[in-house]
């Protein structure tokens, strides 16, 4: 008896890790990958840090703060020292708490692989809440904790996450070497480009290589030596973090799919309920996976009768906050700050389930 479940159990797990490596990693993980290291190896952060100040308008500190974000491509891994950093050096609370929950949630890693999934619909609506509440989350925390904005903001300091930008190609060459690269990761995830054309190719087959020898062109043309290569090594620094962690969650994704009984999730959380939603996101605010592993453990929540909306709010709450992550913040932000940023937290993504499911059903 027990040998079957185990035999079921490794069989499950290796069906899943064999089925993503097929569906996902080359078109679209490979891809986003690239593309997060040129963010952390080529843009210039110092011109994203400085606009977060106390004294800086709201209309500009929040766009900014989520803009930098995405485009930072951090993982909750480095997303709390890079917050410690940017608060030290004089961000204003509101902004560095708006960053601090949108990059672990919106970064391009966690939206293309999200994306490519489970589902565009899902992705974009994963985006556009996280982005509007962690706005709303920031202007809260500012708004009940006042803080007196500094006389003099000293200079800011670059991401902990990557080296800093080297001399040569300008901030504009970066951003339409990014656009190629995000190009790249569209072409290669979106059904559209699976049609054949006239002669029966796949579109995929030919404007695939046609991105990828632009790309070469760009970053011999745009940027130096030094640029190219630690745009490689943070790629390469991407890859060999996030891949084994990535693999082992989704073989352990595959065993509990394999072993748990088929709708179990959905006598419990297969509606769109208050009570479902909460659950998911205290799931995921007090259980700590590595970056991504939140997707391809939705997927198998859904393939186990999650309902959508429940299936949103965990994976909006599980990549941004842990206990881990709950008693780092409370170092920089107080134990008031960090009870209230929690509970907003819980609540906020309790609703986008809510919000989500209505429509999604």
């Amino acid at each position: 008896m027990y040998e079957d479940i185990l035999l079921t159990g490794l069989l499950g797990g290796i069906t899943g890790l064999i089925d993503y490596l097929t569906a996902h990693v080359l078109t679209c993980l490979i891809p986003a990958f690239f593309i997060a290291g040129a963010m952390n190896a080529l843009l210039n952060k110092e011109s994203i840090t400085r606009y977060l100040g106390a004294k800086v308008s709201l209309f500009k500190a929040y766009p900014v703060a989520v803009v930098g974000g995405l485009l930072l491509a951090v993982c909750s891994c480095t997303i709390l020292p890079l917050f410690a950093g940017i608060k030290k050096k004089g961000a204003g609370l509101g902004p560095a708490i708006a960053f601090l929950y949108t990059a672990p949630a919106t970064n391009i890693l966690a939206v293309a692989l999200t994306w490519s999934v489970i589902g565009a619909d899902f992705a974009i609506a994963r985006i556009v809440l996280s982005i509007t509440f962690a706005i709303m989350i920031g202007l809260i925390i500012s708004t009940l904790f006042k803080e007196k904005p500094p006389e003099d903001v000293a200079a800011p300091i670059g991401c902990a996450c990557g080296p800093a930008t080297a001399e040569g190609g300008g901030q504009k060459h970066v951003i339409l070497f990014i656009g190629t690269l995000v190009a790249l990761l569209f072409v290669g995830t979106w059904a559209l480009f699976m049609e054949k054309n006239l002669a029966g190719i796949p579109l995929r087959f030919i404007v695939l290589p046609v991105l990828i020898l632009l790309i070469i062109i760009e970053a011999r043309r745009w940027f130096t030596t030094d640029q190219q290569k630690n745009w490689l090594e943070e790629t390469w620094s991407f890859m060999k973090t996030i891949f084994p962690l990535l693999f082992i969650g989704i073989f352990i994704a595959g065993v509990l799919g394999a072993l748990l009984p088929e709708g179990i999730l959905g006598l419990y959380l297969g509606s769109n309920t208050v009570t479902a939603n909460l659950i998911a996101v205290l799931f995921g605010t007090f259980m700590y996976f590595p970056t991504l592993v939140e997707v391809p453990m939705a997927k198998m929540f859904l393939d186990l009768g999650m309902a959508k909306g429940p299936l949103l709010a965990y994976v909006l709450a599980d990549p941004v906050i842990s206990l881990p992550s709950i008693l780092v913040v409370r170092k920089y932000m107080g134990t008031k700050q960090t009870i209230v940023y929690v509970l907003l937290i819980v609540f906020f993504c309790t609703l986008a389930g809510l919000i989500y499911g209505s429509f999604a059903g």
